[in-house]
């Protein structure tokens, strides 16, 4: 499966980029990611890992999964790549996430997201969950990234 996701926001890329760059960000806008915590670094690394515990809910059915990530590319304020990345010896599915941060006309920027799962597990029912989940989380990063200026009344 492979998924792709845009967000127009209107901020500068690095004030978008720190809430793509770290996988512990995420579960405060994403809401498949319920825990993303930094994991010990092992030999072979590329660059920081975090253990990342994944939540989807299709009516009462509910899927978990914990992956281990590796921050494979990390070019500020444009580009982080994340990578599964087990050291237990076994054959596991492929997930890469990509965040690429390009500036836009003015002082906005753009976020396009991909997401590569290799396996079949979940087949259409992860990709309806996945877009669903996109459509959501754009509003929370948005409100993340470029806070509404509070009124105050008199």
């Amino acid at each position: 499966m492979d998924a792709a996701a845009h967000l127009d926001a209107p901020c500068p890329p690095e004030a978008l980029f720190v809430w793509v760059d770290d996988l512990s960000r995420y579960p405060e806008w994403l809401d498949l990611v319920a825990r993303a915590q930094p994991a010990p670094a092992m030999e072979g690394d590329p660059g920081p890992a975090w253990l990342v515990d994944l939540r989807a809910r299709l009516g009462p059915l509910a899927r978990s999964k914990r992956l281990r990530m590796v921050r494979t590319d990390h070019r500020a304020p444009a580009v982080a790549r994340f990578e599964r990345l087990e050291h237990d010896g076994r054959d596991h599915s492929s997930w890469v996430l990509e965040a690429q941060v390009e500036p836009v006309a003015g002082t906005g920027s753009r976020l396009t997201m991909h997401l590569h799962y290799g396996g079949a597990m979940f087949g259409p029912v992860l990709e309806r969950l996945l877009q669903d989940e996109i459509d959501r989380s754009r509003s929370r990063l948005l409100a993340l990234v470029a806070p509404r200026p509070r009124r105050f009344r008199r």
